[in-house]
Order: structure tokens, then C-alpha cells, then sequence
């Protein structure tokens, strides 16, 4: 019944997207409608290349074109992303480049940490959270360039479903906690622990935030904590660029895709330590 469940819920949210996509771009400034469709193909273009959900760009983008609260621009980004994953996906699966088992020890790890880490919203200090996990995505980042990914993936043993549930409610933690997506905890713990070949720990990050996104969006439409319409055009605007970031992930060499996504991580890790003050105060 969950898995039904799911599926309508997704069904549904993909519709809601599609039927408010037109009206939003009636109703907003002919500026802003622009400015929030080059976000939703910038953020595609993010999602499809390193297999994250785009938010760490949907986020700020909404909150400066349309000055958006920021608790509601997370909500807003969540959903937003949903039409991102699943058109960034696409190539993904086509090419082979997916590992579903190890997808759905993540996605049960995610969902765990995502409703424990709203729990400990309100009492955690997230400045110090953002410095340690900026950190350590720091680190992550250092240890992709020192060593890349090598191309063979380690056979995982019953230890590894431990270890990947703890990742997915790690990434699910943080996600609910600063806003950031699961994929930037999930692509490099799949290439440094099991030795996952990029493209294949991007196409499986991405099938990891699919579900995830539908329950966060679910819950957000619930407290009323998101923008739909908005969503709309951001996730329908970022769906080609997504497939196309896909398709470009496919074909970049281990070696390359893994400096990129060092570089990446870095960048992200920049972002927390500048905002974190703010999100502090």
C-alpha cells in the first residue's frame, strides 16, 4: 500500500505542478517570471550533471528574484525539485547507470533522518552545523582529487546496507536541518566508501531524492510551507536542461567528473560558511 501510495502522491504532484505552471507565469512580472525560469534551468542543468536535487541554487535564487522567505523558498524548492530528478533520471536509466539496490537502502536511511532532523530543528546550534559539515565536505572534496574514483564498484555486503541506510539518514538530516540535498552527502560517500563510479553515484543520488522530494513536498503543501506555482515553473523550466545534464554527466571521463564534483563540493561548502551567520541570527 506505501509503494501505491507513493506512486499517487508523485502522480499528483507531477499534475499540480503541470496546471499551475501557466497560470504563475500569467500572474508574476514579466522580469520575474524570466528570472525564476533561468533559476529552474541552471538548477536542471546542476541536478542532471552531479546528481543533486538543485536546491543549493533554487534556494537563493528564489529568495533574491523574488525575496522570498527562506523557510518558504526551502519548501518551495523541494517541490520544485521533483520534475528536476525525475527529468535528470531519464538518461540515467536509459544508459544503465543506476544501482536500485543501494537506492532503496538510501531512500529508507533518507526518510528516517528527514523526520528526525525536523524533530531537532529547533534546538541544534545550525551554525556550528554548517561549519562542521562544510568541513567535511571540504575534506570530501580533497580525498576526490587526491584519489578519484577508480571505476569498479565494491561488492556490498550486509555491513554496506548498515552503512548506506546511515548515509541516506545522514543526508535526509542535513537536508531537512540547512537546506542542502541529499546528493551532496550521497554521490561522494557512494564514490569514497563503495567505490562507485561517478556516473553511477549521480544517477543513483538522483533516484534517492525522487521519493524523498514527494514526501517533503507533501508534508510542506500540508503546513502550507511552499509556493506550488512557483515550484512549477522552476521545476517544468529546469526539466530540459536536466536531461541534457544528464546526458553530459554520462559521457565525462572518472577523472574529470570527479575534480568537477570536488570543485562543486568546495563551492557548496563556501556558500554554508557565508550564510550560516545569517541563518544563526
Amino acid at each position: 500500500m506505501d509503494g501505491v501510495e507513493d506512486e499517487v502522491s508523485g502522480y499528483s504532484a507531477v499534475v499540480a505542478l503541470s496546471r499551475s505552471y501557466a497560470l504563475t507565469c500569467r500572474t508574476l512580472p514579466p522580469m520575474s517570471s524570466w528570472r525564476v525560469m533561468v533559476v529552474g534551468v541552471l538548477a536542471g542543468l546542476l541536478a542532471g550533471i552531479f546528481g543533486v536535487g538543485g536546491g543549493i541554487l533554487i534556494v537563493p535564487g528564489l529568495m533574491w528574484v523574488l525575496a522570498m522567505e527562506q523557510r518558504r523558498a526551502h519548501g518551495t524548492s523541494l517541490a520544485a525539485v521533483l520534475p528536476i530528478s525525475i527529468a535528470g533520471l531519464v538518461p540515467y536509466v536509459v544508459a544503465g547507470n543506476v544501482q536500485w539496490v543501494k537506492a532503496a537502502a538510501l531512500v529508507a536511511g533518507s526518510l528516517i533522518g528527514a523526520i528526525y532532523g525536523v524533530k531537532v530543528l529547533a534546538v541544534i546550534d545550525k551554525r556550528k552545523l554548517a561549519f562542521g559539515f562544510a568541513a567535511l565536505m571540504v575534506l570530501s572534496a580533497a580525498r576526490l582529487v587526491w584519489a578519484p574514483a577508480a571505476g569498479t564498484t565494491r561488492t556490498v555486503e550486509w555491513w554496506g546496507v548498515v552503512v548506506l541506510v546511515g548515509v541516506g539518514a545522514f543526508a535526509g538530516w542535513l537536508a531537512g536541518l540547512l537546506g542542502v540535498g541529499g546528493g551532496i552527502v550521497i554521490v561522494p560517500a557512494l564514490m569514497v566508501i563503495f567505490g562507485v563510479p561517478p556516473v553511477l553515484a549521480k544517477g543513483t543520488s538522483l533516484a534517492v531524492i525522487i521519493p524523498t522530494s514527494i514526501v517533503g513536498t507533501w508534508r510542506n503543501r500540508a503546513s502550507r510551507n511552499l509556493d506550488l506555482r512557483v515550484a512549477s515553473v522552476v521545476g517544468i523550466a529546469g526539466v530540459a536542461s536536466a536531461v541534457l545534464g544528464g546526458w553530459l554527466a554520462g559521457r565525462l571521463p572518472d577523472t574529470a567528473s570527479s575534480y568537477l564534483f570536488a570543485v562543486f563540493l568546495v563551492a557548496v561548502a563556501a556558500r554554508l560558511v557565508r550564510t550560516a551567520p545569517k541563518a544563526a541570527r
